[in-house]
């Protein structure tokens, strides 16, 4: 019970932290149907959250050439980050004492499951009791996106068996099915989450200074991972792969079932990473 008692009061601060910018009153309230009532609303809406969530797990048999070009760049990316995974490691580890414990207590808290869904609650009940339809979208958006992401990062926990930093063990060390959760590397959920909310919010800008600032606040917890040692710097990059990859398909699948969309005549931001002999990161371009 005392548990319970102090996420709800390390959670809700976190579920109104991203308010200043998803505020009500910058929507442009639109109702869908008329007469609809409250309930009808919400299982419509409940609904497209199970439905968004198939159609994301449905892409990959409707991939092209292009997409499959995409899948192989994400995939041989993470490879390659792989390879300094435990210099990287040591960067983050040595200067894990250097990072205020509030910024890390954030990192961790807003990254959980219990908090992401306080959140995604907040915003979905604000937008369907003010008769918001972009704001209920918006929840919607979350609340499928997260769900999604999150089911297959448990599933890949699982099935890839990756060893943690702190297990002592290599990068390269898989023990397939296990149980144990120093085998639960890849991927990263707290960064699938928490950089899925900030994807998702961010789409109802078109500054790209403000997306930058929302997407900054939502990598902090997959960098908290490892000042942590519970991922490697590939488990990371790969989880924000797969957030944008989520939230992008249920977005687009939510275009159909909603009229109100999301600032459909802004310049498209680029992910890109990047891989010289000098170093690897990864660019945002707009």
């Amino acid at each position: 019970m005392n548990r319970t008692l102090d996420l709800l009061k390390r959670g809700l601060p976190l579920a109104f932290l991203y308010l200043p910018f998803i505020s009500v009153g910058q929507f442009q309230q639109k109702s869908d149907v008329e007469g609809q009532s409250l309930w009808q609303k919400f299982q419509y809406d409940i609904g497209n959250v199970f439905k968004g969530m198939g159609h994301v797990y449905s892409r990959p048999f409707h991939w092209d050439g292009n997409d499959l070009a995409t899948f192989g760049s994400v995939a041989g990316g993470t490879f390659l980050l792989s390879l300094v995974d435990e210099s990287a490691q040591d960067f983050f580890e040595g200067h894990a004492d250097d990072v205020p414990q509030a910024i890390r207590d954030y990192g961790w808290y807003y990254g959980s499951p219990q908090n992401n869904y306080m959140l995604t609650g907040v915003v979905y009940l604000t937008g369907l009791l003010t008769k918001n339809e972009k704001l209920r979208r918006t929840g919607v958006l979350l609340i499928s996106s997260a769900s999604a992401a999150g089911l297959f990062q448990q599933a890949g926990k699982y099935a890839f068996g990756r060893a943690r930093p702190r297990s002592g063990l290599e990068y390269d060390h898989f023990r397939p099915f296990s149980f144990d959760k120093d085998f639960h590397s890849f991927p990263s959920g707290h960064t699938v989450l928490a950089f899925t909310n900030a994807y998702a919010i961010a789409k109802q800008f078109k500054s790209p200074w403000i997306k930058a600032g929302i997407y900054t606040i939502g990598l902090v917890p997959a960098v908290s991972r490892m000042w942590e040692r519970a991922h490697w710097l590939s488990d990371i990059a790969f989880s924000i792969a797969v957030s944008i990859f989520t939230v992008e398909a249920v977005d687009k699948y939510l275009d159909e079932k909603y009229s109100e969309k999301y600032n459909s005549n802004q310049k498209k931001l680029n992910w890109n990473l990047r891989v010289s002999p000098n170093g690897i990161g990864m660019a945002l371009t707009f």
